[in-house]
């Protein structure tokens, strides 16, 4: 047993997921990915970052359900439409929509860890998010707590 004045010390687990998609769009269910990652670092209370290390890609939680799905991605073709003339594309890039479409959805979340398991909501799940694919990229996992 610790004494009264101390603290237990904080675990830490680093690690990464990598994606080689086959479309340039694709949405990735990594929830369980995540969940066994909590589960190896031995942490029972605290907190669990999901990171896209790339600026055409995101990361975000909401239900695992495909009608869904499609209703974000018609929505964020509307706000961010592919093949039209953006600024970016004059550097010989064709991926402006991806750049702004990881704007909307956000690159990275935190999830809290109780009883050393993700304590997410009834239906949420973590998705990773690709945009422009079809390349290798990664996503940062990053647990800290007791």
């Amino acid at each position: 047993m610790l004494p009264a004045n101390s603290n237990p010390p904080v675990k830490v687990l680093t690690d990464y997921l990598w994606f080689n998609t086959r479309r340039r769009r694709e949405l990735i269910n990594i929830t369980e990915m995540v969940s066994e990652l909590v589960e190896r670092s031995g942490i029972q209370e605290g907190f669990v970052l999901v990171s896209a290390m790339h600026i055409t890609a995101g990361v975000y939680i909401n239900d695992h359900e495909p009608g869904l799905w499609e209703d974000i991605e018609e929505w964020l073709e509307k706000l961010a439409p592919s093949g039209i003339a953006y600024k970016h594309h004059q550097t010989g890039e064709d991926n402006g929509d991806a750049h702004l479409k990881n704007l909307l959805i956000g690159h990275e979340v935190t999830v809290p860890i109780t009883k050393g398991v993700l304590d997410l909501g009834p239906w949420q799940q973590i998705f990773y998010a690709e945009f422009d694919g079809c390349r290798k990229k990664r996503v940062i996992i990053k647990a800290m707590g007791i």
